[in-house]
């Protein structure tokens, strides 16, 4: 599995947000490029035990013991609704922290970190809002091909209707 990360090796996450700002981590799911903003990424794994749990949405795997912390797992392929998909030695877990919470993101490869510059990012069009473009705030122009830019926040709101702000958490 070492062979999915070697190019992620030398990545190193930079300590101060200017270093930061403007950088995504690049992934994808089937042939579609999605973009996380690089602040919110503590770090890249393989796929580990998933300890399921029940009475959680279809997305939330369950979750696992990342040094001695327990944190859960969303498959991002289910929450946008998309098919499961057996996992494989692509398949990478998005370790990411946002507003004090952490969770696994797992996706089916991750490709680079890009600059996009805030002028490259366009609003997403309104498009029907119940499939996965609900998670997407901007499309990002890199060179000839786009990334659909996502906003973590709103990935990982428990979307059961009865409290939007809260976030998925264990």
């Amino acid at each position: 599995m070492a062979e999915v990360y070697d190019e992620f090796d030398d990545l190193e996450m930079a300590e101060d947000d200017e270093t930061e700002e403007g950088k995504y981590l690049t992934f994808n799911l089937d042939t579609e490029a999605y973009g996380l903003e690089i602040t919110y990424v503590t770090e890249i794994i393989g796929i580990q035990k998933i300890t399921e749990v029940p009475e959680l949405p279809e997305y939330v795997k369950g979750i696992m013991s990342l040094r001695g912390q327990i944190i859960p797992v969303v498959d991002v392929r289910l929450r946008f609704g998309k098919p499961a998909r057996s996992y494989d030695e692509r398949t990478c877990v998005i370790v990411v922290e946002i507003a004090d919470i952490t969770v696994g993101l797992i996706v089916d490869g991750v490709t680079e970190v890009v600059a996009i510059p805030a002028e490259e990012i366009v609003p997403h069009p309104d498009l029907d809002e119940s499939d996965s473009r609900q998670f997407v705030k901007g499309i990002g122009k890199v060179g000839t091909s786009v990334k659909l830019i996502l906003d973590c926040h709103k990935l990982l709101a428990d979307d059961e209707g009865e409290n939007p702000d809260r976030e998925i958490g264990y």
